[in-house]
């Protein structure tokens, strides 16, 4: 099943984000994923690379980030994470099938597993201890310390060089723990040691509390006046709202996996949505924390994933629900026979 528009297709982002954070994937797995998204027109892998349960990237100068860091998971199970080599192995999968990789490094919050492993970074009182539960907001990098800012560098330039594509993502959601002033001051320390490693600067439209650089694109995800403050500054928009495009929430009541807090967001939500004219994309989002294997993501990614692929080709205008439920019904024996775990949705008349 090719999306309508694929050939010119409406948006020049058309991407996925997979945590790997709270659960680990394998480089294996991920590729299989990438095989997939890469069939259906998808050209951006945003891989969520660390958070309070885990860091999952090695870090050359700062050992300990992956040793330690990245030993736990959500409940308690197996850690992971991947060697540099791994993951230029991974960028360069991606590359070969015309998939960018987005590497996010989550700051100053969702930092725990990184301040486990480097306890020197945390806040005055802020006693780090292994993380496997689902809480968010807790977490902060001591954004008041010189050192913090030297961590900060050596992490985005070892990513960086690791990663061909222009984009790097410093995440900057859910920054509870952070004083809104020293959030701000960071968020524009941070870009400015992201341009001088010579990346795009991405983030969760919270970002646009602080003043932003030219050419900053910030992912929408919740609250509409953020995203418009970014643009008032002249960021580029990735629209990612919840009710729509995150793909760990429940289809139903009946789904065993995934959260309910953005609502139930069934085939026919993922598809009836208009984007907008004016922004850079469109990336559907795919949090782990109840997602331990690559099965799960695949069940919770599809067939959704694939209502997000004909979003991100053509306009709200030339998209009709009755047809593409019928095409993704004669798609199902496909799916089928690549051994994609899908969600068989009672909307589809499979």
């Amino acid at each position: 099943m090719i999306p309508k528009g694929a050939e010119r297709p409406r948006y020049e982002w058309r991407g996925v984000m997979l945590d790997v954070a709270r659960h680990f994937f394998s480089v294996a797995d991920v590729e299989r994923f990438v095989d997939l998204i890469a069939r259906y027109g998808l050209n951006r892998l945003h891989l969520h690379l660390t958070d309070d349960q885990g860091w999952r990237i090695e870090i050359r100068s700062w050992p300990r980030l992956a040793e330690v860091g990245g030993a736990g998971a959500v409940g308690g199970g197996p850690g992971g994470r991947y060697t540099q080599d791994q993951y230029a192995e991974l960028v360069a999968f991606c590359a070969e099938r015309g998939v960018v990789v987005v590497p996010e490094i989550d700051l100053p919050g969702h930092v725990n597993a990184a301040l486990v492993a480097y306890p020197e970074l945390a806040p005055a009182g802020y006693t780090p201890a292994p993380y496997t539960g689902t809480d968010v907001g807790f977490s902060s990098l001591d954004v008041t310390s010189e050192p913090t800012y030297g961590f900060v560098d050596d992490v985005v330039r070892e990513v960086a060089a690791l990663t061909p594509g222009p984009y790097f993502h410093i995440g900057g959601d859910e920054a509870a723990a952070t004083a809104p002033a020293d959030y701000v001051r960071f968020v524009e320390r941070a870009a400015e040691i992201v341009l001088r490693h010579g990346k795009r600067l991405v983030g969760w439209e919270e970002i646009a509390h602080a003043k932003l650089p030219p050419g900053t694109i910030v992912q929408h995800w919740k609250d509409a006046e953020l995203a418009a403050r970014a643009v008032d500054q002249g960021a580029e928009l990735v629209m990612s709202p919840a009710r729509r495009t995150y793909l760990d929430m429940k289809y139903d009541a009946t789904t065993e996996l995934g959260t309910v807090w953005a609502g139930y967001v069934g085939v026919r939500d993922a598809y009836e949505w208009d984007p907008g004219d004016d922004v850079l994309g469109v990336e559907a989002a795919l949090w782990s924390e109840t997602l331990a294997s690559i099965a799960d993501v695949e069940y919770m990614a599809f067939p959704r994933l694939l209502a997000t692929a004909e979003v991100a080709s053509v306009s709200a205008e030339e998209r009709d629900w009755e047809d593409f439920r019928a095409r993704l019904a004669e798609h199902g024996p496909q799916l089928e026979a690549l051994g994609v775990n899908f969600f068989r949705a009672p909307e589809v008349h499979w």
